[in-house]
């Protein structure tokens, strides 16, 4: 495998064929790649004196790149990058050390050279002195020069040293590890810490806590922009004002409604052209925890229901909505004065599933032809991949983009999935487009960030998403640490922390009197908050209840969806009435007591992106019992009581496959050790409990994410 190396310590470096070379001098290096041996003439050049080198072959097709030093001893680096990649792989230059700004990067240059050649990058320094001349010689395929060190791929480690590999697949996989490293290193910045870049970060989102919430992506979108904002980013959050009694110029509103109540109109209005008209919106602003919440007013967004529907299902008009919200998202920028001056055209656009995913094509096709917005980047987000934004293909002209950028949204069904012989399966898919266009994926999850590129986890954008794989990466979820934290929670009736446990018992005991359980300490308490839908997997849980429910324990279902499911919690809390309670509906208080007060979680969900629940119950000391997919088997460590010197070591269980002997298999094995191993069982909470799951460590990783973005020209 093929690596480039960097030094930072002010050093040149050049990297050919499994070979480094790296001179402590400021200096330029001429490269001219062919011929049999990969390297031909090389030629040093220091303080204007020249030595070269040349090799006996000769090749007719060759490319040059040079370079010359900028000044020596200015301390600053200079990075050109050459290399006989594609556009895609050229994402080698996606580095860690981009936060280093105190010793590098002040300029870039992306250049290709041949196809097929081997890839070359030049990373030098001012630095001091040396005015001596340096004699070049190639020996086989490797550059080397008399006086300098050569040192082989790997043999060096350290903090200023890194390896990346060439192949963009490898690389990617080199760059979650980095991720992951980030916080728990303890290299470069520390949580808490202000950026040393500062970026205009514009989140587009149909909902965003707590002013719209129907699951984890306004959770997201309402912590996430705070945590980066206390970081020094300038942010803006814009989503729909979605008003249940009215809008502007109606004075009826409801309870829920006030949410908004600190968002002042910004006398802005502005006419978007798409379905055929031209639509007026507003412009509301809230200024928030420092970030700028902007919220789209529109007719279309007053109504009762979800943001997405209602009792009877889905609007049928979301394209429409979120067209328009897309549109107001990418203008808001450029028109909105916040704080007395705009954003301006220079923005990172992170956009949120499918709702925003016409913000990267707006972009590349609206805005860049007119050299509005060049400078910017879009990143999408996936948050759930289930949810593309599929409409019919013939309305594709109502969304206001040019026709010549239809291919960006086609979609065609397979003939599977087609309703009739003469049904063509035309459609547009919204996501596709923001994959097609975007200049980073990011999913919530690194396991979901594979799972998306494999046939079972890609819902038909498996191939797309493969092939763009160089580019996405995964970052887990935060939770609010200040809402959920044991020792401050105002829906416990008793608090408890890492360090005092006794609360948690009181919580348990509290939880079961007031559900009608029999109050019993030594009973283990297993819980399931969620949907009531085929995502979440309460059918597993109905057909594993008898065997269950042979055991001595008891088991609290919490949710709403599936009405079949419903109606069978309640039969089951009259079958097992000492045994089993089930809640049909959510509240959020009740969410925080069965959390609290429960000692097994469980999560048998067929996919899930991040989870938040199996967080929330780490924090307050639940252990987590769920299926290994996605963000679950990212955050959850599996028990091992053997472990560091009998200490043991994990958090949790996961099992594998999704079957109802798989599930109880990791059921019997959790009630075992509760019941068995009262100090192991303490540790393990305890490992949950200590877990950094905040925002902080979260916006970290976003931070680096935006570093590498903004290496690369738009992708589109």
């Amino acid at each position: 495998m093929e690596f480039v190396n960097i030094v930072m310590a002010g050093v040149a470096i050049v990297s050919c064929n499994g070979a480094l070379l790296r001179c402590r001098d400021a200096f330029a290096v001429q490269q001219q790649l062919g011929g049999s041996n990969g390297v031909n003439r090389v030629s040093c050049r220091s303080s204007g004196n020249s030595i070269a080198g040349s090799s006996s072959s000769s090749s007719s097709s060759r490319s040059s790149v040079s370079s010359s030093c900028s000044g020596s001893g200015d301390g600053v680096l200079r990075l050109w990058s050459m290399m006989a990649l594609g556009r895609e792989q050229r994402q080698l230059l996606q580095w860690r050390l981009l936060r280093q700004q105190r010793r590098l990067c002040s300029s870039f240059l992306l250049s290709p050279v041949e196809e097929n050649k081997k890839s070359l990058l030049l990373l030098w320094g001012g630095g001091g002195g040396g005015g001596d001349s340096r004699r070049c010689v190639n020996v086989g395929s490797v550059v080397c020069c008399s006086g300098l060190q050569q040192e082989a791929v790997g043999s060096r480690t350290g903090e200023n040293f890194l390896t990346l590999p060439v192949n963009p697949l490898a690389r990617n996989e080199r760059e979650n590890e980095l991720l992951r490293n980030l916080v728990e290193s303890g290299d470069g910045e520390e949580t808490g810490k202000k950026t040393r870049t500062v970026y205009n970060i514009v989140f587009v989102t149909a909902e965003a806590a707590p002013y719209s919430k129907t699951g984890g992506l306004g959770d997201v979108c309402g912590s996430l922009p705070m945590a980066l904002a206390g970081r020094g980013h300038r942010v803006m959050v814009v989503s729909p004002r979605y008003m249940k009694g009215g809008g502007v110029g109606v004075t009826t509103t409801t309870t829920e409604d006030s949410v908004f109540a600190g968002a002042f109109d910004c006398q802005c209005r502005i006419t978007i052209g798409c379905f055929n008209a031209a639509h007026e919106v507003a412009f509301f602003h809230e200024f928030r925890g420092g970030v700028d919440w902007v919220f789209v007013d529109h007719p279309s967004y007053h109504r009762p229901g979800t943001p997405y529907g209602d009792t009877r299902g889905a609007y049928g008009d979301n394209q429409f909505r979120f067209t328009l919200l897309c549109h107001a998202a990418c203008e808001a920028p450029l028109v909105l004065p916040l704080g007395g001056y705009t954003y301006g055209d220079k923005c990172l656009f992170i956009a949120n599933d499918w709702h925003a995913g016409l913000v990267p094509v707006l972009l590349a096709a609206k805005y860049r032809p007119h050299n509005v917005y060049k400078n910017s980047r879009c990143i999408v987000a996936i948050h759930n991949l289930a949810h593309q934004g599929v409409e019919a293909g013939t309305t594709y002209a109502n969304l206001g983009l040019p026709p010549e950028w239809y291919s960006a949204l086609e979609w065609v069904f397979p003939m599977w999935a087609r309703k009739h012989a003469l049904d063509k399966g035309e459609a547009v898919n919204h996501l596709k487009g923001a994959i097609v266009t975007a200049d980073r994926i990011l999913t919530v999850s690194e396991g979901y960030a594979w799972e998306i590129t494999t046939p079972e986890g890609g819902n038909g954008l498996d191939g797309l998403l493969a092939s763009r794989k160089a580019v996405i990466n995964g970052i887990t979820n935060g939770i609010d640490i200040d809402d959920w934290n044991p020792l401050t929670d105002k829906h416990l009736s008793s608090s408890f922390s890492l360090n005092d446990l006794a609360g948690k018992a009181e919580c348990k005991a509290a939880l079961q009197k007031e559900l009608g359980l029999p109050v019993r300490s030594e009973v283990p308490l297993i819980g399931f908050i969620g949907r009531l839908d085929y995502q979440k997997g309460p059918d597993v849980i109905q057909a594993a209840l008898p065997e269950l429910m042979t055991d001595d324990v008891q088991l609290v279902m919490l949710g709403s969806g599936d009405p079949d499911v419903e109606r069978w919690m309640t039969w089951a809390e009259r079958e097992f009435k000492e045994k089993f309670r089930g809640w049909v509906g959510f509240s959020v208080p009740v969410a925080h007591r069965i959390t609290a007060g429960c000692d097994i979680l469980l999560m048998p969900s067929r996919f899930e992106p991040c989870g938040l629940n199996q967080l929330y119950a780490m924090r307050y000391g639940t252990v987590p019992v769920a299926h290994s997919t996605g963000g679950l088997r990212d955050t959850i460590q599996n028990f091992d009581p053997h472990a560091e010197n009998g200490q043991g070591s994990g958090t949790g269980w996961t099992f594998s496959p999704l079957t109802k002997e798989a599930m109880m298999g990791a059921l019997w094995t959790s009630i075992f050790t509760f019941r068995n191993d009262k100090d192991g069982w303490i540790r393990l909470m305890q490992r949950g409990m200590i877990k950094d799951f905040s925002w902080d460590r979260a916006a970290l990783q976003y931070e680096q994410v935006f570093d590498w973005a903004v290496i690369d020209p738009p992708y589109a």
